[in-house]
């Protein structure tokens, strides 16, 4: 019971305090250095003003591997064992897939025994050849049977080395049914299952192999950016790109990528459904963390030294639209419309037009009771904390007592 009143009164007194922020700040009978305003609510306020900030621009991009490579079987056959699974890491020359062997087993048998006999002929040959060259130099048969021996040997000749080549291949056939991996990377998808029956001709890869060592994030520029990227290096793509810092990699859970990559590529065409073109920019991948296939935001930097950056608690919302409140010489408040960039570091806006350097906004109350064309008192921000945390401390003295 005690437990339940004592937090009753943290609770109370949380709201209290709430409560007298607001109060204390726009209060219509406050106090000012002993003396008592006009009746107009007195409301923090700030002066915009340019400054230096570094700002960066994101871009939606698509994650890939290095390279990533399909893998097809060469020849035709059931797939009799599985060496892998999906999500797996794999070296080069690693097998991933066993096609049944029987057939291509018994094929490199027959060829081999092709060569033996072709071997056997050639012998035969060879003998039959030497034969007819020593008759022929005792003249004891005509040219013509020479020459035939001759013909006959190069023949034999002929068929060994197609029965050789013939071997070569059956031999290279079977070698196909070890599926192997062409690089290190990882295993993606597999659509295939032991007993499918795959060839070359099969429409579906067996699987993909990323090499995810360095992981490549797809995104695209408009003509515009891409002309603001290349002006000032006459056009020269291979030079801006040399001159352009480092980029950021945002993961779809919010968090930034440890590693910072570098754009590799702008194309050179535009893309006549889109109007942009793409861009390439590489980021190492030590840790395997990234993955081919997944998501993420590209951010470039950027300075600007001339910014007019504001808090967001001074901005409001309306229907997609955003509004601050400037404060007039006469201290009349008028909600201004305002536009920023496509920045949001979840703290200050960046504003490019409805607000000049030397403006005053409302820094405190704009979503709750400032209204447009109300009277204020100004006063600093620096005054408003000093009097909120006065009026803490004295609700906090007397619920001491």
């Amino acid at each position: 019971m005690k437990l339940r009143k004592s937090m009753l009164r943290q609770t109370q007194r949380g709201v209290f305090i709430t409560a007298l922020s607001f109060s204390v700040l726009s209060c219509g009978q406050n106090q000012k250095n002993g003396m008592m305003t006009n009746g107009a609510p007195e409301y923090a306020v700030m002066t915009v003003d340019t400054s230096a900030v570094d700002l960066n621009t994101s871009y939606s991009a698509k994650l890939r591997g290095k390279q990533d490579i399909e893998i097809r079987p060469n020849v035709s056959g059931f797939i009799t064992k599985l060496c892998v699974d999906e999500g797996a890491t794999v070296k080069k020359g690693q097998t991933l897939f066993i096609i049944d062997p029987v057939q291509y087993e018994e094929a490199v048998k027959v060829a081999e025994a092709a060569v033996n006999v072709a071997k056997a002929n050639v012998a035969t040959a060879e003998l039959t050849a030497e034969n007819k060259r020593e008759l022929a130099r005792k003249n004891i048969i005509s040219q013509y049977d020479l020459q035939t021996a001759e013909n006959s040997l190069a023949s034999q000749k002929a068929n060994l080395a197609q029965a050789e080549a013939e071997l070569i291949n059956a031999k290279k056939n079977l070698s196909y049914t070890r599926v192997t991996s062409p690089s290190n990377g990882v295993v993606g998808k597999i659509p295939f299952r032991v007993g499918s029956l795959v060839g070359p001709t099969t429409a579906t890869a067996l699987t993909t192999v990323a090499d995810v060592s360095e992981i490549v994030a797809y995104f695209s520029l408009n003509e515009k950016e891409v002309m603001a990227l290349t002006k000032n290096n006459d056009g020269k793509t291979a030079k801006t790109l040399e001159e352009m810092p480092e980029v950021e990699l945002q993961l779809p859970d919010g968090s930034i990528y440890p590693y910072k990559g570098k754009i590799i590529t702008v194309s050179g065409i535009f893309d006549d459904a889109t109007g942009s073109a793409s861009v390439r920019a590489a980021f190492p991948n030590k840790e395997n963390i990234l993955r081919s296939g997944g998501s993420g935001v590209v951010l470039i930097p950027e300075k600007n030294n001339e910014a007019l950056v504001i808090p967001q608690n001074t901005v409001t919302e309306i229907q997609d639209k955003r509004y601050v409140f400037v404060v007039t010489d006469s201290s009349t408040v008028v909600q201004t419309e305002i536009q920023i960039l496509p920045i949001n570091d979840g703290q200050q806006f960046v504003v490019t037009s409805g607000l000049k350097p030397g403006d005053r906004i409302v820094a405190e109350g704009v979503g709750t009771t400032v209204r447009n064309n109300m009277k204020i008192t100004p006063i600093t921000q620096e005054q408003a904390k000093a009097k909120l945390q006065g009026a803490i401390q004295q609700q906090a003295g007397a619920a001491a007592k």
